[in-house]
Order: structure tokens, then C-alpha cells, then sequence
């Protein structure tokens, strides 16, 4: 058993490349082995913005062996008379391979026939790896890739060199004018040139010393130590910052922070426009002091230790000032214009060719907005800051501000709101309404923001399922899906219990169609598509898929009290004795679904011919007042368990009777009565599609 190590050695690699390709290379590369019947350990990767790396061990030294039976012709035809092998067996025979001594007769289900026992010898791993490593390095995905030289290689940016060890010996192969080796670069400016490899397990040490950090998780440790050391010498901590964090990580090979400062006057900025300015565009971090709030300080991570760090200093805070004065430029000349003055230029901003300006969608989340406040139960005072928000929200759109930095949208739109004399709830809403901004984010956390943001992805997806513009597969230009699961979640966060399917038809009406029969059934269309998303978002949770299907099939209008059925359900299907009862609930659905010329009607105790028709009538009035009470109360599990009760009398009724008698109208009364027990739990599951 041996190390296998590839390094792949490049000019700069972007950092949002860099994972995602060791990902791939991982997975590219073991499936390879695995296909090869080549036995292995555990993967390990590395990578640098110059390089990706892989190391796999316990790597076998040969393929393994596979023995077969190939099954060649009749023994009638195979053998002659004597049992003497026929040219149709010798032929056999030097098609696989083998002696035709070696062929032996093994009875079949067709009968009698000729089989060979054939084995193929696993070559040696590194006769296999020459063929298997130029073909995962050339087909790692990345989101472009580029040609250079005269070479016909594609890849993120172009390779330099490529080394690959298996055990001590090098892997030999050629891509074009690319030779696989045992070495590989050092820094390139404290330790440039090429360091020799004598073993995967010298690999992370010789780069080490020659100021490369190989591991992304060791680096990422690494400057989070320093950016927090250099913060503490300031006085103050760096302003936490995954995704900073992760981008400059790949960024550089040698983490060296520099701190700099910053004129004291563009702390006149909002905090959130400083540090979009100093990460955005330099990667730089913030410092905060003990009460959160900005110093005029920030962290530069760089690639290189310069002999006069002091003057690196100076040069990043020479950038960054040009960035800050453009920011205060933009900054003060957004404060000239009051944000309602700003409004009326939404209408020459464009939301979606067939379906208007930014303008023309203020309104109709403005309508819809009060529509959900009325529905859900709100006084006016709710309803007024959900209209002033709504028609604010989109403003900052055309602010100098938000032109610059996109990415500040609702954010300048609170704080010019601020500015302009609206309350911080109306501020605060207009920022919220964009949450979840990705899958995983905060919700809003006010009912004014809620409402908005419920609106406003409301409209976008009515809007584009009206305008046709519906996802199909892997294709959601307009990010539907997830604008669906942040309505979704917002309502369950909120516990808004107004109608789902109320909320659609009226956002669907907004835009301008006529025809009652198209607002309904595009309001289907998106029910539909907001139906699979709770869907898959209880699944994501855990919750049974069964469970799921039967809960939703019903009803997904009642978004919180659609969680609470899915609870309660799953919690009775745990329980030893729930099998019988859905079993017999199902039997009582699947006839009832087969009984195709059943129209429904009263039951009628005249027309019961056994005690166990009347004991189910019974008991089903008995249960019907008590489960009502429950559901009302959106108490699922009593009512389930109130429910469960009729088990016995259920199963009673179907040892007892035939439920298709031949009297139609005693078969029509059984079937009635299977009805009215339906109905008891036909608005929490149905129980047809639980699996038993």
C-alpha cells in the first residue's frame, strides 16, 4: 500500500474556484480507482491559489483480479459424439482466452452448454494511474476555463506543473507539452523556484519551509490568529466575516496582516457602506471596539512579507481612500434628494419586459400587502406602515449609492428612510424585505417586514408564472424556488394563518388579466409550485416522505397548521398499533375511490341490515362533535387520537358486511357511511398514501 499524491501547479487560481475543483478532483479521482478495481484509503486535498492537490492513501499496488463464467455453446454443438471438442468449442475458447481443455460443461436453465472460466490479471496501479490522472485533470469543472499556448488543454488558468507520486516513484505521463514530475513551486516571491518531492509524506512540510500553506483549513486558522492579533494591538476585534474569511484564505499562500487606518471623517458613512467598501473591492477586514461600532482601522491580509511592511500600509490605505471618497461622494448626494422624491424614477427602471417597471410592482405589493394584513388580522396602523414600506422599498434602487455597491439594496433603503423621516419600523421593513437573502438566512424579524417581503416575492413569482416564465429542471433565472421557500418561511415564522390560496388569486389578479379562468388556473400553477416546496422543505427536516404526501395532498393553505398535521401524523405512525388503523382507514379510502358511480348521500339507519353498521354510526357521531372541537383548535393530535378510537368499531364493520352489496341502495348506504368516517380526517391526511 502506497501514498498517491497529484499536485496540479497553476498561475492564479480565483479563490471561488478553489473548493469547489478540490471537490471535484476528490470525487473524480476516487470513482476513477474504484472503477479501476483499484483498492484505496481516505482522500485528502490541499490547495493554494497555485495549486491543487490531492493525496489518497492506502493505494493498492495492482488492480484486482476478476474471475467470470462466460457461457459459450451448446454442449450439443460444442462437443461431438465421442465428447471430443468441435471447431465451434475451439473457437470458444480462443475468443476468451483460454485452453480449450480448460472449457467444462455446467448445466443452464436453457440445459446443457460449454463455460469458460475466465480471469483478468490487475495490472500494476501505476501502469493504470498514467492513463486515470491526465484524464481527471483535464475535465475539472470550473466556471471558465481558458486555452494557452498552442496547447488544446482547458483548465481555470494555465498549468505550469504537474506532480504525481505514487509511494516514492514518480507517475509518468505527458499532456501535450506538459511532463507529470516529482516537483513542485515554492512561494513565489520568498521562495521561488521548484522544490523536490521525494515522498506524499515530505509534501506539506517541504512547502512549508518554502512558505506555501497547503492545507485551506491550517491557513484559514492561521490568518484568523493573525487578523485577530493585529485587531487586539489596535485596540479593538476584527468584525466577524465568514465568507471574508474563506475568500482570503485562497487568496494567498503565506498569510502576512498589515494594519491601516483611515480618515476619522468617513466614519460619517453608515456602517454597513465602510465595510462593503473595504471588502468588496480590497478584501479588507473591519475592526470594531468593544461596543461594536467602527474604528477608523482595517486588516490587510497579503501574499508576501515586504521588508517595510510600514509601507505596504501606506499603499493599501491609499486605495482605500479613493474607495471612501467615491462612497462619501455618492453617500452625500443621495442626502440632497428626500427617498419618496426618488420613487417616481422607478418608473423608467424596468422589473420585467412583460411584466413592467420596478414602479408598477411598488403598486401591486402595496395592495397586496393590506390584502395580507386585512387577512391576517392586523389593525390599520399595520397596514398603513406595510403601504408606506412598500412603497418605498425599491427606492434605493436609484440611489448614486446603490448603483455603486448593488449589494446595499434595502440596506441605503433603511437608512435613507432614516434619513428622510420615516419611522424605524417602516425603515427597518424596507430592509427586511429582501430576507432570506440566500438559502439559510435570517427571516425578517417585524410583522411590517414580514408582510412586505411575503408581498413583494409574492408578486415576482404570480408575475412571472403569469408572464409564462416558469422554472423548469435546473433552470430558475428569476430564483422563484427560493423567493417561494422564503415565503413559506417567513409565514411559518410569523404563525400568519391566512389563506395561501386567497393570497395567490389576489396576486395573480393584479396583473390585468380579465379572464377569471386564467387568474385560476395560473393561481393553480403557483399553489402547485409553492405545494412542492413545503414538500421538499419538511423533507429536508426529516420528516417522512409518506407523511408528507399525505398531509399535503390535502391542504397546504394553512401554512402553520400544515406543519402541526405533519407533526401530529408522524408522531401516531411511531406508535406500535398504527399499522392496523392505517390499514383500515386506507381500506376505507380505496373503496370509496373505486366506487365510481357513488354520488354521496345521507346514511340512513333504516337501511342497516348488521349491529355492526349501527356501532360505527354511532361511534362516528360520537367522535365527529369532539374532533371538530379540536381542529378548531388546530389540536391535530387529539383529534388524531379521538380519530384512532374507531379502529375497532371499523374493523368490525368490514368483517361484518360486504361493503358492494348487491341491494344498490344498502351498498350506497355502507358507502355513505365509509364516507362520513373519511371525512373525519380528510382535512389533516390522507391516509391512503401512508405506507403501511
Amino acid at each position: 500500500m502506497e501514498k498517491l499524491l497529484l499536485e496540479i501547479g497553476t498561475e492564479e487560481i480565483p479563490a471561488g474556484y478553489i473548493e469547489p475543483a478540490l471537490q471535484a478532483l476528490s470525487a473524480a479521482l476516487l470513482k476513477k480507482l474504484d472503477d479501476a478495481r483499484i483498492s484505496h484509503g481516505n482522500a485528502r486535498t490541499y490547495g493554494t491559489p497555485r495549486r491543487l492537490a490531492i493525496e489518497v492513501s492506502d493505494v493498492a499496488e495492482k488492480q484486482e483480479s476478476v474471475t467470470s463464467e462466460v457461457m459459450g455453446p451448446p454442449e450439443r454443438i460444442g462437443l461431438d459424439e465421442t465428447g471430443k471438442p468441435t471447431v465451434a468449442a475451439v473457437k470458444f475458447a480462443e475468443k476468451v482466452g483460454i485452453p480449450v481443455s480448460a472449457i467444462r460443461v455446467s448445466e443452464t436453465q436453457k440445459g446443457r452448454y460449454l463455460m469458460a472460466v475466465k480471469t483478468e490479471r490487475g495490472l500494476a496501479t501505476k501502469t493504470i494511474l498514467k492513463t486515470i490522472l491526465p484524464e481527471v485533470i483535464v475535465t475539472l469543472p470550473f466556471p471558465k476555463s481558458m486555452k494557452w499556448s498552442d496547447m488544446n488543454i482547458l483548465f481555470a488558468r494555465p498549468i505550469q506543473t504537474v506532480l504525481a507520486l505514487l509511494g516514492k516513484e514518480v507517475v509518468s505521463f505527458s499532456m501535450e507539452r506538459l511532463k507529470s514530475g516529482r516537483c513542485a513551486m515554492g512561494h513565489p516571491f520568498m521562495a521561488p523556484g521548484k522544490i523536490k518531492i521525494e515522498s506524499p509524506d515530505q509534501y506539506v512540510e517541504a512547502l512549508e519551509a518554502a512558505f506555501v500553506l497547503a492545507d485551506i483549513e491550517k491557513r484559514k486558522q492561521l490568518v484568523l490568529k493573525l487578523i485577530a492579533s493585529v485587531a487586539e494591538g489596535l485596540g479593538g476585534c476584527v468584525q466577524p466575516d465568514e465568507d471574508l474569511t474563506n475568500i482570503v484564505t485562497n487568496l494567498v499562500e503565506y498569510p502576512v496582516p498589515v494594519a491601516g487606518s483611515f480618515d476619522t471623517k468617513f466614519l460619517e458613512l453608515p456602517k454597513e457602506v465602510l465595510i462593503m467598501s473595504m471588502r468588496e473591492h480590497q478584501k479588507y477586514f473591519a475592526v470594531v471596539d468593544d461596543k461594536n461600532q467602527l474604528k477608523p482601522n482595517f486588516i490587510a491580509v497579503n501574499n508576501t512579507r515586504a521588508k517595510d511592511m510600514g509601507l505596504v500600509a501606506k499603499g493599501h490605505e491609499r486605495v482605500l481612500r479613493a474607495r471612501l471618497e467615491d462612497a462619501m461622494f455618492f453617500y452625500r448626494a443621495d442626502r440632497k434628494t428626500d427617498l419618496n422624491q426618488l420613487v417616481d424614477k422607478l418608473k423608467g427602471v424596468l422589473f420585467q419586459a412583460k411584466l413592467g417597471s420596478v414602479y408598477e410592482k411598488i403598486k401591486r405589493v402595496q395592495k397586496l400587502g393590506a390584502f395580507l394584513v386585512e387577512k391576517a388580522g392586523h389593525d390599520e396602523s399595520v397596514r398603513q406602515d406595510v403601504s408606506k414600506a412598500a412603497w418605498l422599498c425599491k427606492a434605493d434602487l436609484v440611489s448614486h449609492m446603490v448603483v455603486e455597491f448593488p449589494k446595499l439594496q434595502g440596506i441605503m433603503g433603511r437608512v435613507y428612510a432614516g434619513l428622510s423621516g420615516e419611522s424605524d419600523i417602516v425603515a427597518t421593513a424596507i430592509e427586511e424585505h429582501y430576507r432570506p437573502v440566500y438559502s439559510g438566512a435570517p427571516l425578517p424579524e417585524t410583522k411590517v417586514g414580514s408582510f412586505l417581503a411575503i408581498a413583494d416575492k409574492l408578486d415576482s413569482i404570480s408575475g412571472c408564472f403569469h408572464a409564462g416564465l416558469i422554472p423548469t429542471g435546473a433552470s430558475d433565472p428569476y430564483a422563484l424556488r427560493r423567493q417561494g421557500i422564503g415565503v413559506l418561511q417567513i409565514i411559518q415564522k410569523m404563525n400568519f394563518t391566512f389563506s395561501l390560496k386567497e393570497a395567490i388569486e389576489k396576486s395573480v389578479s393584479f396583473f390585468g388579466e380579465a379572464d377569471i379562468s386564467k387568474i385560476q388556473e395560473t393561481s393553480g400553477q403557483v399553489y402547485s409550485f409553492l405545494q412542492d416546496r413545503i414538500s421538499h422543505m419538511l423533507a429536508d427536516e426529516g420528516f417522512q416522505k409518506d407523511v408528507i404526501a399525505a398531509v399535503t395532498s390535502v391542504s397546504v393553505d394553512n401554512i402553520p397548521d400544515l406543519r402541526k398535521r405533519v407533526k401530529a401524523l408522524e408522531s401516531m405512525k411511531s406508535k406500535p398499533d398504527f399499522e392496523p388503523l392505517a390499514i383500515a382507514f386506507k381500506r376505507a379510502v380505496n373503496i370509496l375511490k373505486k366506487a365510481e358511480h357513488f354520488q354521496g348521500g345521507q346514511v340512513s339507519a333504516s337501511l342497516f341490515e348488521e349491529r355492526c353498521e349501527s356501532d360505527l354510526y354511532d361511534s362516528c357521531n360520537l367522535v365527529r362533535q369532539k374532533v371538530a372541537g379540536f381542529l378548531a383548535e388546530g389540536n391535530f393530535d387529539r383529534a388524531l387520537m379521538e380519530i384512532s378510537g374507531l379502529r375497532g368499531v371499523v374493523d368490525a364493520f368490514f368483517d361484518g358486511v360486504m361493503v358492494m352489496a348487491d341491494n344498490p341502495d344498502v351498498k350506497n348506504n355502507r358507502l355513505a357511511l365509509l364516507s362520513e368516517i373519511a371525512a373525519l380526517f380528510k382535512d389533516i391526511a390522507d391516509f391512503s398514501r401512508i405506507s403501511v
